[in-house]
């Protein structure tokens, strides 16, 4: 097979002072062209070598499409929700407990997937129905003026949202043949359309209650792409016109998987490095404001974003020098090594905490993206759907639900007045961080050559 080379263009780092609103934004602009020049680039090489990629151009198209409509719903309105909510009054907790239903979603995700998806309906209909659910809720959620309300609506929207994070991986698995080399082409538009989501937050330079029409935006974008899920390529339920047991019926036939030890292992290691996942997410964007001094740091977040992207161009090139074991641990030293630069950051530890931010790239993709290709390895086509559902449970949901608790539960214990003390809170996560990937370099084996044989 003919090598092929990646390249990558990303813009100049630039800053950009809103001096009317006496901000110091940090834009970080990606050229969605150069982008898109680089996946589909040397087309004459993927028509001529038909094992590397062969798949339609309005196929290739539609997919990333897909991924990119899907996670720009998500990240338009989930990072800055934190400050919209406490603008209409919400406490820390209840601010918790609104980010823990992203949890409650994935807890739930894997019993819609498993049912519908891998029996009933193709998982590009479900898809559709999904997102023209979650639009009708999305409008509602943006007219809330208090937090009853709002919790009351966006519980049930993210149980209707969870579940697509598994289905574009079904949709998008079931038109590749070599998922190791292809899927991170298609992954990679996920993460623009969060950085671009971010990016137009930022320009529209909304704040406080301001920020509820990212809600809206949110809802429009659902209908799009709820409309848009019934023109993607077919993915039937791998187990129409069979019979139906309890087991089946519960989700519960991906449950098999656990009986592989070392996919048991990754299962538990998945949940628990989600532990100190939740410190980032809950915590990341006020310590930089804080270390960085500056009263917005939206922008500075969107580097992890950046890095996600470099590093998903970079994935086949890892993929062909090192195995499932080594990526997975890559990932979670990755992690410890994020942590330790924000806990040594100090008040001038400019550079380390954007290091850390830019770390995250490394952390996703290392981790979730390489996750995501070995329960497609291990599951096969019949329970494929179910078993994403479930990793999407491991991570996003029961992982999730510990840290988002714990971490709550460490800042508070290290705030003193208004103060928290930083260091103490980012040591804990990188601790926990690196013993489970200890355990898992200790417990995990990986044998290449099966991986090889599934393909």
């Amino acid at each position: 097979m003919r090598k092929v080379r990646y390249y990558i263009h990303v813009n100049t780092i630039f800053f950009h002072p809103n001096h009317a609103n006496g901000f110091g934004n940090f834009f970080l602009l990606v050229d969605c062209r150069s982008v898109l020049k680089i996946i589909f680039m040397h087309s004459k090489i993927f028509k001529q070598d038909k094992r590397l990629f062969a798949m339609k151009s309005a196929t290739r198209l539609q997919l990333s499409a897909m991924m990119f409509l899907n996670f720009f719903i998500w990240g338009i309105w989930f990072v800055t929700m934190n400050s919209y909510l406490a603008s209409i009054g919400a406490t820390g907790t209840e601010i918790g407990i609104a980010y823990g239903t992203q949890a409650w979603g994935a807890i739930i995700a894997p019993f819609i997937v498993g049912l519908i998806a891998d029996r009933y309906l193709a998982a590009q209909k479900i898809l559709g129905l999904l997102h023209i659910a979650g639009a009708v809720l999305m409008y509602f959620i943006y007219q809330q003026q208090s937090f009853a309300g709002f919790y009351a609506l966006l519980l049930p929207y993210m149980i209707l949202f969870m579940p697509t994070l598994a289905l574009v991986n079904a949709i998008t698995f079931k038109q590749l043949s070599d998922p190791e080399k292809q899927f991170s082409f298609f992954r990679v538009w996920g993460t623009i359309g969060w950085i671009v989501a971010g990016l137009l937050v930022g320009w529209f330079a909304w704040g406080g209650k301001e920020l509820g029409n990212t809600f809206l935006y949110a809802g429009v974008t659902s209908a799009i792409l709820g409309v848009f899920s019934f023109f993607l390529p077919n993915t039937p339920p791998p187990k129409q016109g069979t019979s139906v047991s309890i087991k089946e019926i519960l989700g519960l036939d991906s449950l098999q998987l656990l009986l592989n030890k070392n996919y048991l292992v990754f299962f538990i290691a998945s949940t628990l490095i989600c532990i100190p996942l939740a410190f980032y997410y809950s915590n990341a964007e006020p310590f930089a404001k804080e270390i960085l001094k500056v009263n917005n740091a939206a922008g500075y977040m969107s580097i992890s974003q950046a890095a996600e992207t470099l590093f998903m161009f970079l994935m086949p090139w890892f993929f062909a020098r090192f195995n499932v074991k080594k990526m997975l641990l890559f990932g979670m030293i990755a992690w410890a090594l994020r942590y330790l630069c924000f806990g040594f950051a100090g008040d001038s530890g400019s550079l380390l905490v954007i290091l850390g931010i830019a770390l995250h790239g490394m952390c996703y993709d290392f981790f979730f993206v390489t996750g995501q290709i070995y329960t497609d390895q291990v599951a096969g086509e019949k329970i494929r759907s179910a078993a994403q559902g479930m990793i999407t449970l491991a991570t996003y949901g029961l992982g999730m639900l510990v840290g988002f608790w714990v971490a709550g539960k460490i800042v508070d214990a290290y705030k003193v007045g208004e103060l928290v003390q930083w260091k103490n809170v980012w040591l804990i996560p990188s601790g926990i961080a690196a013993v489970i990937a200890l355990l898992f370099f200790l417990l995990f084996s990986d044998n290449k050559s099966t991986a090889k044989a599934n393909h």
